[in-house]
């Protein structure tokens, strides 16, 4: 049985469209002690070349919720940029690319997850990522 009061989280972020982590995603971390509770801001961080963010704020003790924001548009855009420049060299296209071709970005500009949290529990949620869609679940 664990003694700790608070629950703690962390999360990663895998980009499924390239195989390969998110590098330099905004995440916001926010919390409310109860479902009725106003949310409190508690700061964020951004992914690292692996995809985690390793400094994510602490919970305060008596969190019950959790959300994670994922500012996910600039990353595509970024990722746009530099595949479009990859893309002139390249002789295929995949279908993806062609898609979509006139945008730029992300369907899903931003990803918000809200889950549930025991004290003395961490929770890891990966958020796996493409210019689509998105899907998360609880890691450990």
């Amino acid at each position: 049985m664990s003694t700790e009061t608070t629950a703690s989280v962390s999360t990663h972020i895998l980009d499924t469209s390239v195989g390969r982590p998110a590098d330099g995603v905004a995440v916001g971390l926010a919390a409310r002690g109860g479902r009725d509770a106003d949310w409190q801001a508690l700061g964020g961080s951004a992914t690292d070349a692996d995809g985690r963010c390793k400094d994510l704020p602490a919970l305060p003790e008596g969190t019950t919720h959790v959300r994670l924001d994922f500012a996910v548009e600039a990353y595509f855009e970024n990722n746009a940029e530099n595949n479009a420049e990859k893309k002139q060299a390249d002789v295929q296209q995949d279908a993806p690319a062609n898609r979509d071709s006139g945008s730029v970005g992300a369907f899903f500009p931003e990803v918000a997850i809200t889950f549930a949290v025991v004290p003395g529990e961490h929770f890891h949620v990966p958020l796996l990522l493409n210019p689509f869609g998105y899907s998360v679940y609880r890691g450990s």
